[in-house]
Protein backbone atom coordinates (compact mmCIF):
# COMPACT_ATOMS: atom_id res chain seq x y z
CA UNK A 1 0.00 0.00 0.00
CA UNK A 2 1.10 3.55 -0.57
CA UNK A 3 1.71 5.69 1.68
CA UNK A 4 1.61 9.79 1.42
CA UNK A 5 5.37 9.65 2.21
CA UNK A 6 5.63 7.94 -0.06
CA UNK A 7 3.59 9.78 -2.62
CA UNK A 8 5.47 12.46 -2.11
CA UNK A 9 9.13 11.16 -2.25
CA UNK A 10 8.00 10.94 -5.80
CA UNK A 11 6.29 13.88 -6.46
CA UNK A 12 8.40 16.14 -4.27
CA UNK A 13 11.59 15.70 -6.98
CA UNK A 14 9.24 16.90 -9.88
CA UNK A 15 7.85 19.93 -7.98
CA UNK A 16 11.69 21.09 -7.20
CA UNK A 17 12.53 20.40 -10.92
CA UNK A 18 10.16 22.49 -11.74
CA UNK A 19 10.03 25.39 -9.37
CA UNK A 20 11.98 27.90 -11.93
CA UNK A 21 9.35 26.92 -14.73
CA UNK A 22 5.89 27.31 -12.06
CA UNK A 23 7.45 30.80 -11.09
CA UNK A 24 7.53 31.79 -15.04
CA UNK A 25 4.32 30.29 -15.73
CA UNK A 26 2.89 32.69 -12.54
CA UNK A 27 4.54 35.32 -13.92
CA UNK A 28 2.45 34.80 -17.35
CA UNK A 29 -0.63 34.69 -15.17
CA UNK A 30 -0.23 37.75 -13.23
CA UNK A 31 0.78 39.82 -16.64
CA UNK A 32 -2.86 39.38 -17.40
CA UNK A 33 -4.33 42.48 -17.43
CA UNK A 34 -8.13 41.16 -17.07
CA UNK A 35 -6.85 38.91 -14.18
CA UNK A 36 -8.93 39.93 -10.54
CA UNK A 37 -6.73 41.71 -8.23
CA UNK A 38 -7.41 39.38 -5.49
CA UNK A 39 -5.85 36.68 -7.71
CA UNK A 40 -3.49 38.97 -8.49
CA UNK A 41 -2.11 39.70 -5.01
CA UNK A 42 -2.55 36.04 -3.99
CA UNK A 43 0.26 34.91 -6.71
CA UNK A 44 2.59 37.96 -6.54
CA UNK A 45 2.54 37.26 -3.01
CA UNK A 46 3.02 33.56 -3.11
CA UNK A 47 6.60 34.59 -5.80
CA UNK A 48 7.84 37.36 -3.98
CA UNK A 49 8.26 34.71 -1.17
CA UNK A 50 10.54 33.10 -3.72
CA UNK A 51 12.73 36.52 -2.64
CA UNK A 52 11.94 36.18 1.19
CA UNK A 53 15.53 35.89 2.74
CA UNK A 54 14.09 34.30 5.84
CA UNK A 55 11.48 31.67 4.68
CA UNK A 56 10.20 28.74 6.39
CA UNK A 57 13.24 26.15 5.19
CA UNK A 58 16.26 27.92 4.50
CA UNK A 59 17.11 28.05 0.85
CA UNK A 60 20.53 26.51 1.25
CA UNK A 61 19.21 22.87 3.38
CA UNK A 62 20.38 20.22 1.85
CA UNK A 63 17.48 18.95 -0.53
CA UNK A 64 14.34 20.38 0.89
CA UNK A 65 15.22 24.16 1.06
CA UNK A 66 12.86 25.15 -1.77
CA UNK A 67 10.43 22.45 -1.10
CA UNK A 68 8.42 25.37 1.01
CA UNK A 69 9.01 27.63 -1.91
CA UNK A 70 7.21 24.96 -4.37
CA UNK A 71 4.48 24.58 -1.47
CA UNK A 72 4.06 28.19 -1.27
CA UNK A 73 3.20 28.90 -4.91
CA UNK A 74 0.86 25.88 -4.85
CA UNK A 75 -1.38 27.29 -2.08
CA UNK A 76 -1.16 31.01 -3.95
CA UNK A 77 -2.52 29.23 -7.44
CA UNK A 78 -5.64 27.66 -5.30
CA UNK A 79 -6.08 30.97 -3.63
CA UNK A 80 -5.92 32.68 -7.15
CA UNK A 81 -8.38 30.14 -8.69
CA UNK A 82 -11.10 30.91 -6.18
CA UNK A 83 -11.56 34.15 -7.76
CA UNK A 84 -13.34 34.86 -10.89
CA UNK A 85 -10.92 33.97 -13.68
CA UNK A 86 -13.13 34.69 -16.61
CA UNK A 87 -10.29 37.17 -17.94
CA UNK A 88 -7.89 33.65 -18.22
CA UNK A 89 -8.42 30.88 -20.17
CA UNK A 90 -6.53 27.89 -22.79
CA UNK A 91 -2.89 27.20 -21.31
CA UNK A 92 -2.29 29.52 -18.20
CA UNK A 93 -5.70 29.11 -17.27
CA UNK A 94 -5.38 24.88 -16.88
CA UNK A 95 -1.73 25.45 -15.81
CA UNK A 96 -2.38 27.69 -12.68
CA UNK A 97 -5.63 24.95 -11.68
CA UNK A 98 -3.14 21.81 -11.69
CA UNK A 99 -0.84 23.62 -9.73
CA UNK A 100 -3.68 24.60 -7.56
CA UNK A 101 -5.24 20.95 -7.73
CA UNK A 102 -1.07 20.17 -6.72
CA UNK A 103 -1.95 22.15 -3.03
CA UNK A 104 -4.07 18.74 -2.32
CA UNK A 105 -1.08 17.23 -2.20
CA UNK A 106 0.72 19.42 0.49
CA UNK A 107 -2.21 19.38 2.92
CA UNK A 108 -1.98 15.80 2.41
CA UNK A 109 1.43 15.77 3.28
CA UNK A 110 1.28 18.60 6.15
CA UNK A 111 -1.58 17.09 7.88
CA UNK A 112 -4.88 19.02 8.19
CA UNK A 113 -3.53 21.51 11.24
CA UNK A 114 -0.30 21.70 10.21
CA UNK A 115 -1.79 23.16 6.38
CA UNK A 116 -4.53 25.79 8.32
CA UNK A 117 -1.56 27.11 10.00
CA UNK A 118 0.75 27.06 6.33
CA UNK A 119 -2.70 28.31 4.55
CA UNK A 120 -2.87 31.22 7.01
CA UNK A 121 0.90 32.14 6.36
CA UNK A 122 0.30 32.15 2.73
CA UNK A 123 -2.79 34.47 2.83
CA UNK A 124 -0.65 37.20 4.63
CA UNK A 125 1.77 36.84 2.28
CA UNK A 126 -0.48 38.65 -0.12
CA UNK A 127 0.44 41.87 2.35
CA UNK A 128 3.97 41.00 3.23
CA UNK A 129 7.10 42.37 1.48
CA UNK A 130 10.42 40.57 0.33
CA UNK A 131 13.47 43.11 -0.95
CA UNK A 132 11.31 45.83 -0.04
CA UNK A 133 8.79 45.34 -2.65
CA UNK A 134 5.16 44.38 -1.09
CA UNK A 135 2.81 43.20 -3.20
CA UNK A 136 0.38 45.29 -3.51
CA UNK A 137 3.20 47.46 -4.84
CA UNK A 138 4.05 45.00 -7.01
CA UNK A 139 0.60 44.72 -8.75
CA UNK A 140 -0.30 48.30 -8.77
CA UNK A 141 2.82 50.31 -10.25
CA UNK A 142 4.29 48.91 -13.27
CA UNK A 143 7.69 50.16 -12.42
CA UNK A 144 7.72 47.82 -9.33
CA UNK A 145 6.19 45.05 -11.45
CA UNK A 146 8.49 45.33 -13.78
CA UNK A 147 11.76 45.25 -11.39
CA UNK A 148 9.54 42.06 -9.67
CA UNK A 149 9.34 40.23 -13.49
CA UNK A 150 13.02 40.60 -14.20
CA UNK A 151 14.14 39.21 -10.74
CA UNK A 152 11.59 36.30 -11.50
CA UNK A 153 12.75 35.23 -14.80
CA UNK A 154 16.64 36.35 -13.64
CA UNK A 155 15.67 33.27 -10.86
CA UNK A 156 14.26 30.94 -12.73
CA UNK A 157 17.15 31.35 -15.30
CA UNK A 158 19.59 30.83 -12.58
CA UNK A 159 18.05 27.68 -10.52
CA UNK A 160 19.86 25.31 -9.45
CA UNK A 161 17.55 22.09 -9.38
CA UNK A 162 18.45 20.34 -5.87
CA UNK A 163 19.10 16.66 -5.73
CA UNK A 164 16.42 15.40 -3.83
CA UNK A 165 16.86 11.39 -2.72
CA UNK A 166 14.17 9.30 -1.54
CA UNK A 167 14.91 9.34 2.07
CA UNK A 168 12.41 9.69 4.89
CA UNK A 169 14.26 11.83 7.02
CA UNK A 170 13.95 14.56 4.59
CA UNK A 171 10.07 14.19 4.99
CA UNK A 172 10.61 14.37 8.84
CA UNK A 173 13.19 17.46 8.83
CA UNK A 174 10.55 19.28 6.40
CA UNK A 175 7.76 18.67 8.52
CA UNK A 176 9.93 19.58 11.20
CA UNK A 177 10.93 23.20 9.82
CA UNK A 178 6.76 23.55 9.21
CA UNK A 179 5.77 23.05 12.61
CA UNK A 180 8.37 24.69 14.20
CA UNK A 181 8.57 28.00 12.44
CA UNK A 182 4.62 28.21 11.26
CA UNK A 183 2.52 30.75 13.72
CA UNK A 184 0.22 29.03 15.67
Amino acid sequence: MTTIDDKCLDIFPHWLNALGDDLLLLLGVVEVKQLPVEARQALVGAMNYVFKSLDLVPDGIDEIGYLDDAFVLRLGAARAVRENLDGLAGEKLAALEKLAAEAEQVRDFLGLALYKRFDTYVVALARGAARGRAATDICANDDVFREFASDVRSFSKGYQKPSFGKDRRSLIKLRAFFEAKLPE
